[in-house]
């Protein structure tokens, strides 16, 4: 018993120093107030998880000593590691519903309570936790804390949660939050984390770097085009571009016809004229569609303007960027030579090793969808993303932006309006 008491110990020692939990909620704003799902993906680390609406993300992870010393002042554990019994005391300032929840390592729920305490100091007394590592959630209806102990019991019996103060257990009065769903994803201190919320036919990209427990609020904007595609939305500045590719597809031929004043579609690798079967491929599903100069300004002339005013291929309520709407991405994200990487995919499921410096951190999530070559073939996928721009250059040729799988930078460059690119759309 001494020995196995040691070892929680000075497990929990480490535990205290390199445990960390944030539990994140999520809201919905805007065209939705609810959100159905969440997909997370640990951009530093390279993890993914996806999330019900009823969900909250638990957070843990590597922190510093400083941040982490196991108690706060308005929620405590004590003794901590507790043998047979320990004392769960919290501060509230005025009578409320608290509901009282405790969770192994592995997100099980192993002992609840919930009811009404008083203004004041609250204790509640726990026991019967078997040796392991333990999460206690308290909610109430304006706040949420959490706090980890450590149980070193060999013998223990059946968990339980006892009011040592006034305790009413009633139905509650008030909406508290369950931590019922608690889904776990490990998480070092300044990890940057992606986070995309779906509310039916909305989805909204924003990407942190936790450090709290905190609610997230997607607002949710209406972003579909002519053919019924609907695309997720990211902020970046003062700017909302969508999060995807275009994929606006009303007809398609293959890459060996061109023009630089009719209008084309094309998918990269398919030679065909058959909508359908061009919409089947992997390649239109992961970047979208390639589009000479033409299609992508659907008629509109050439616009330096910021914001352009060319609605162009683009959702209604969504414009083309003019050239200085990508210079202005580009400037706030700290200049061409860095604004690739923070703008690029992470990874190298589509971008060609090493994608060099991608964090993604803007959400942005620009991928290597290659080009039609004015030559007539396609090129460059898993090495270039090319993106038009609604500014010509000169009566044959318009400006564009480029990534590169080697380098950080955004390449800034024109060229003939008949080679197919691929389009990202900013809100109006």
């Amino acid at each position: 018993m001494k020995k196995t008491t040691f070892l929680f110990i000075l497990l929990f020692m480490t535990f205290l120093i390199k445990a960390q939990d944030y539990q994140i909620s999520f809201t919905g704003s805007g065209q939705s107030t609810s959100v159905n799902s969440v997909f997370v993906e640990n951009l530093t680390q390279g993890t993914t998880l996806e999330l019900a609406s009823s969900d909250i993300l638990h957070l843990v992870g590597t922190v510093g000593i400083e941040s982490q010393s196991g108690t706060n002042e308005d929620l405590q554990i004590y003794p901590n590691p507790m043998n047979e019994t320990s004392k769960l005391e919290f501060y509230i300032d005025q009578p409320d519903d608290v509901k009282i929840e405790i969770y192994d390592m592995g997100g099980k729920l192993i002992a609840g309570q919930s009811g009404k305490v008083h203004q004041g100091t609250n204790v509640f007394e726990i026991s019967g936790f078997t040796a392991g590592f333990y999460t206690a959630n308290i909610i109430t209806s304006t706040w949420q804390k959490s706090l980890s102990f450590v149980s070193v019991n060999d013998n223990a019996q059946k968990a339980s949660i006892t009011s040592l103060s006034d305790f009413v257990i009633e139905p509650q009065t008030k909406s508290l939050k369950s931590t019922k769903n608690l889904v776990e994803m490990q998480y070092n201190d300044g990890d940057i984390l992606l986070f995309k919320g779906v509310a039916g036919d909305y989805a909204r990209v924003l990407t942190k770097v936790p450090t709290q427990t905190q609610t997230i609020d997607f607002e949710f904007v209406a972003c579909t085009d002519l053919g019924g595609n609907h695309y997720a939305v990211v902020s970046v500045g003062n700017q909302e571009w969508m999060a995807e590719n275009l994929k606006y597809l009303p007809s398609v031929v293959g890459a060996g016809t061109g023009s630089n004043t009719t209008p084309y579609y094309y998918v990269y690798g398919y030679d065909g004229t058959n909508v359908t079967d061009a919409k089947a491929t992997v390649n239109y599903t992961t970047y979208g569609v390639l589009y000479n100069w033409p299609a992508a300004m659907a008629g509109s002339a050439s616009s330096a303007a910021n914001p352009s005013g060319v609605q162009g291929v683009c959702p209604t309520g969504w414009h083309l960027p003019s050239d200085a709407e990508w210079t202005e991405l580009t400037d706030y994200l700290g200049g061409v030579s860095v604004t690739g990487g923070k703008l690029k995919e992470t990874g190298t499921t589509h971008w060609n090793s090493p994608n060099t410096d991608a964090t993604n951190e803007t959400g942005f999530t620009a991928l290597p969808g290659g080009y039609r070559l004015y030559s007539g073939y396609f090129d460059n996928v898993g090495f270039n993303g090319y993106w038009w721009s609604a500014t010509e250059s000169d009566a044959s040729s318009a400006w564009y932006r480029s990534m590169d799988y080697s380098n950080s930078s955004v390449y800034r460059d024109y060229n003939y309006k008949e080679l197919g690119f691929s389009v990202r759309c900013l809100r109006d």
